[in-house]
């Protein structure tokens, strides 16, 4: 059996789909990686709000995660209505 970390890491969404298809998914070019980064940054920020962080301070720390995008990038994507 993986080591539960290494196997997280190579699927960040271990939690919808299995490693092996997000393997064979991924081998395809048919995982959109910015969608999938779209969605832990939504769970991340639903999870700090449950723990009674304010929005502020959640995207603040979401920002410490993702250096490379904006305040407002990132409550743009925890905002968005999601399909």
């Amino acid at each position: 059996m993986e080591n539960p970390k290494s196997s997280e890491s190579a699927n960040p969404i271990a939690e919808l789909i299995n490693d092996d298809t997000y393997a064979l998914l991924t081998s395809r070019g048919l995982i959109d990686e910015k969608s999938v980064r779209d969605y832990l940054i939504r769970k991340k920020f639903k999870d700090l709000r449950a723990k009674k962080v304010s929005a502020s301070d959640a995207i603040e720390t979401l920002r410490e995660d993702y250096p490379y995008l904006q305040f407002d990038t990132i409550r743009k994507i925890v905002y968005q209505p999601h399909n």
